[in-house]
């Protein structure tokens, strides 16, 4: 469900390229911990510039996304530990995120961590056109990570973080994020 980029084909063929991306495979999403911001489609190229530099280019999961300055930190840090060479951090807006950018492995994680993942997609991988609505549709109800039940209901339009929702298992009555899909 994820989207590959062409970045995903081109540092295989470059041995510099290929082991930054193994190195920012590792750097955790600082909100979820459990899955990368690889996982999360955050992280989106590693390129040489003509300057030598590496340029890591991310997108944030919204506008504003606090997280943001933690992960250029995070980036940073894993590539100075990893002895990489000298890089800088190119904050992308377009094309914005979207959740279809999250690869099956992090739902998975997403769901074992008690986090419900996104339900259907959006976006890019979206089988039709997508219209703006200014008054929304009805979406499927997340399933419980906890109990597998689909009997849930909202609480909360926002949880622990703006892009995530606070649900609670009708059955099991427990409360569980939800990591809303846009």
């Amino acid at each position: 469900m994820s989207v590959q980029t062409a970045a995903d084909a081109a540092h295989r063929n470059d041995p510099l390229l290929a082991r930054a991306w193994d190195v920012l495979e590792a750097v955790p999403d600082p909100e979820i911990p459990v899955v990368s911001i690889r996982e999360l489609g955050i992280l989106r190229d590693v390129r040489r510039t003509d300057d030598g530099l590496l340029e890591v280019v991310i997108t944030p999961t919204y506008s504003g996304c606090p997280a943001m300055s933690q992960i250029a930190e995070d980036i940073a840090a894993a590539m100075q530990a990893a002895d990489l060479p000298p890089h800088r951090i190119e904050t992308v807006l377009a094309p914005a995120w979207t959740t279809d950018w999250i690869t099956q492995e992090a739902r998975d994680k997403l769901r074992a961590y008690g986090i419900a993942p996104p339900v259907g997609q959006c976006g890019s991988a979206a089988p039709r056109e997508n219209v703006v609505r200014f008054v929304p549709r009805p979406v499927a109800a997340p399933v419980c990570p906890r109990c597998g039940s689909a009997r849930t209901e909202r609480l909360a339009q926002f949880a622990s973080t703006a892009c995530k929702a606070l649900y609670r298992c009708v059955d099991c009555r427990e409360p569980f994020d939800y990591f809303k899909p846009y």
